[in-house]
């Protein structure tokens, strides 16, 4: 049975006239989107329609091209985002099912959610998943949180602030919100943690590390209460 497509979809954004063409095209990147439009388009064949495709990774596009510092690799972030978004309204709508899903929110999702984003999926190893987004994303994922996660062997340089959309926070089975306060949605009848953590914002390595740690500590603990024994 093909699911009945979303009631409410994300509608492409008009372009911005005053935004330079670097950033509105990314160069090719229009065409790049589009080829992703079909990859995707395939994948999801009996899920969601092509247009219903296109429209969401159009508009995963331009929300990371409206943010981000770098467009060189808007085409592949945006189907990646697109690809987050497609499988959420997947879990929301359709009713596909899975392992949990874990959602990290913070206001720029550029240090403390993108950690744990990382200690998730290092220590569930597949047997749950991590999205994570912000309120107000930044341009980049914090150096300094890279960094330390990499001490660690976590690598979570290829990760990229975006923003959380309704249907990513409705597909999740846990939401844990990091000082984004009431910027964070807020969704009756979901599992909600607060989470109170130092900022890396501007701070070093060396400070960052125990914020790391600390987040570490969290999310082995938010495996365990889902029942899910965190790999060594």
């Amino acid at each position: 049975m093909t699911p009945r497509e979303p009631g409410s979809r994300p509608a492409p954004r008009e372009a911005d006239p005053h935004r330079p063409a670097e950033e509105s095209t990314a160069g090719d990147g229009r065409a790049v989107v589009a080829s992703a439009a079909e990859r995707l388009a395939q994948e999801l064949a009996g899920t969601f329609s092509a247009e219903t495709v296109r429209e969401v990774l159009e508009a995963s596009y331009d929300d990371l091209a409206a943010r981000a510092r770098v467009s060189t690799f808007f085409p592949l972030l945006a189907e990646r985002f697109a690809r987050q978004r497609l499988t959420a309204l997947a879990r929301v709508e359709a009713g596909v099912g899975g392992v949990p899903v874990v959602l990290f929110l913070c206001v720029h999702n550029a240090g403390r959610s993108q950690m744990a984003l990382g200690w998730l999926g290092h220590l569930a190893r597949g047997r749950a998943i991590a999205w994570s987004g912000g309120s107000e994303p930044g341009p980049e994922v914090n150096p300094s949180a890279v960094a330390a996660m990499a001490e660690v062997g976590i690598d979570i340089a290829g990760e990229f602030p975006k923003p959380w959309t309704e249907e990513v926070v409705r597909a999740a089975d846990v939401v844990v919100t990091m000082g984004c306060g009431d910027a964070c949605p807020l969704f009756p009848g979901k599992r909600y943690e607060d989470w109170e953590l130092t900022d890396p914002a501007g701070r070093s390595v060396e400070e960052t590390r125990p914020i790391r740690d600390e987040i570490g500590r969290r999310v082995q603990a938010l495996l365990e209460s889902l029942g899910i024994p965190a790999a060594p």
